[in-house]
């Protein structure tokens, strides 16, 4: 009876919970990648999971540590300052904290976003997969019939 047991969760499978075909478009944002085995598109889904499972886990953890219920941008830049591996890719790609409302905004100019920094040659922004083409955008026709 054990060894049943034992033989049902080897053949069981976990599923992605990330959608795969979003992330196989992803995948193939890369000009070098053509077809994305099966195989690598599980291990990206499962790294991809377990990675943002570190990184909420971290930044709970430093949202409890300043006594907050809610995680916050400021607490996910501080999990990623204290994680050097995760900071030296991560890091630049977070957007700046909010200036406080207790402050006043002096120069707008100074604060940049993310969007602003050039990408290094070679390379593109996951932002832009995301963003709609100005020729996806279709004007909606209504009939007042």
């Amino acid at each position: 009876m054990v060894e049943s047991e034992e033989n049902k969760t080897e053949t069981t499978t976990t599923r992605p919970e990330f959608p795969t075909g979003r992330i196989k478009r992803i995948m193939k944002l890369d000009k070098d990648t053509n077809k994305v085995n099966a195989d690598a598109l599980f291990l990206v889904s499962s790294s991809t999971e377990l990675f943002l499972r570190f990184l909420a886990e971290k930044s709970a953890e430093v949202a409890i540590e300043k006594k907050r219920k809610i995680v916050k941008l400021d607490h996910i830049r501080t999990a990623v300052k204290r994680h050097h591996p995760t900071s030296d890719f991560l890091l630049d790609s977070l957007p700046l904290p909010a200036q406080s409302s207790e402050k006043p905004a002096s120069d707008n100019t100074s604060a940049r976003t993310v969007t602003d920094k050039p990408a290094p040659a070679g390379t593109r922004r996951i932002d832009q997969f995301f963003a709609k083409a100005a020729s996806e955008e279709v004007p909606v026709l209504i009939n007042e019939s």
